[in-house]
């Protein structure tokens, strides 16, 4: 099997499950496991920041002493002997327990995935974009089976079909993985950990940065998307189609993003993706219409797409691969965890004195990551140029 091939199957078999995970599970903690709202939001909110923590220790110290593949193989077992502890326990402070376990594990497949993708665009020349396509589609396919199975099943129907997705990623990765995921991990220098050679890098650290406030400034969208169309009067049907548009223009982008940024300097990818994000919630603030909603979730290719486009073909192209690892926990942890999680907190409060203002929150957001790149433009892209002897 091909690198190119593997690796589509491995985002596909994850995102799958990451569709199921990311706008249901709070669902099922209610439907399924008869919880509160705020009951389930409290879990799901513990599980983001254990999330975090983990990613940001957990994942590059595994790293350190595995290589990629064996990272992922352990990461998915740990994650579905965690997922299977649901069947049997429905109290609040069991299943508080079991999420805070599963958030140690499973989110950890994400920066230990795109870090394999690295690794692959570094040392077989693999299209990036293309592959991840592949996750985007799984995150589609997720979305519509979860919709179309709770309508003929009870809502634990929701975990069976986590489980089966996990199951199919562990068969992905029996198969025979790419020689660069399966060498062991260089030795790090004495004194030396791939975190404090990172944190020592100033254009690593803008671009974090960037990063962090570009992928937090959808935390509005990701926790009120749904109400924000209920309360506009739309139905249940319709707000599935039209939050899966975002999805689809999200899957036509990564498959032809290598060519179609193939020229572009990273600092004005990073540019677009604040600028499109800045339109994108204020164009939801000063139109709240349905039809001004669907317009704007054709520039999620925008400012989600292009954003993590740019921050991978900087560490593909900044760097070393010894660091790669650490790097992408960095980012897990902080632009999709952390500021996600601190964001949401600010969303909702702003929700409750209008809903619009949740989003004009956002773009006060994004915009600083425009402010904070323009200055910096010479430096990353002059970075992008060659591996530095830090990063």
């Amino acid at each position: 099997m091909s690198n190119q091939k593997w690796l589509s199957m491995n985002f596909f078999a994850f995102f799958f499950t990451w569709g199921i995970f990311l706008p249901y599970w709070t669902g099922w903690l209610t439907d399924g496991k008869g919880l509160s709202v705020l009951e389930a939001s409290i879990i799901m909110g513990a599980g983001t920041m254990a999330r975090a923590v983990s990613t940001l220790f957990l994942f590059p110290l595994a790293s350190r002493h595995l290589p990629l593949a064996g990272v992922l193989r352990w990461l998915l077992a740990l994650s579905f002997a965690s997922a299977i502890f649901y069947l049997f326990f429905d109290t609040y402070s069991a299943l508080f327990a079991i999420t805070i376990i599963f958030n140690l594990f499973y989110p950890n497949l994400l920066p230990a995935a795109e870090s394999g993708a690295t690794v692959l665009m570094q040392e077989r020349g693999i299209d990036y974009g293309k592959s991840r396509s592949f996750g985007s589609l799984g995150y589609t396919v997720a979305l519509l089976a979860v919709g179309a199975a709770t309508a003929i099943w009870q809502p634990d129907v929701i975990l069976w079909l986590m489980l089966a997705g996990l199951a199919l990623m562990g068969a992905v990765l029996l198969l025979s993985a790419p020689a660069p995921l399966l060498a062991a991990p260089e030795p790090p220098r004495a004194g030396q950990s791939a975190m404090k050679a990172l944190a020592k890098s100033p254009v690593f650290m803008v671009v974090l940065t960037v990063s962090v406030l570009l992928q937090g400034a959808h935390a509005s969208y990701y926790n009120y998307g749904f109400i924000f169309l209920r309360d506009l009067g739309v139905g249940g049907v319709a707000i599935g189609i039209i939050l899966n548009i975002a999805v689809l223009i999200e899957i036509l982008f990564f498959a032809k993003a290598d060519k179609l940024f193939a020229r572009w300097s990273i600092s004005s990818m990073f540019l677009l993706a604040g600028v499109g994000s800045t339109v994108r919630w204020v164009l939801i603030f000063l139109f709240p219409s349905v039809w001004v909603f669907v317009l704007s979730q054709t520039l999620h290719a925008i400012s989600f797409g292009v954003a993590h486009y740019a921050f991978i073909r900087f560490i593909f192209r900044e760097v070393q691969a010894k660091h790669i690892p650490a790097a992408q926990g960095l980012y897990a942890a902080f632009a999709m965890s952390f500021s996600i999680a601190l964001l949401t907190f600010l969303g909702g409060y702003l929700y409750e004195i209008s809903p619009q203002l949740a989003f004009l929150g956002m773009a006060a957001v994004s915009l600083p990551a425009v402010l904070i790149i323009l200055p910096a433009r010479r430096r990353v892209d002059a970075a992008g140029e060659h591996k530095s002897s830090t990063a």
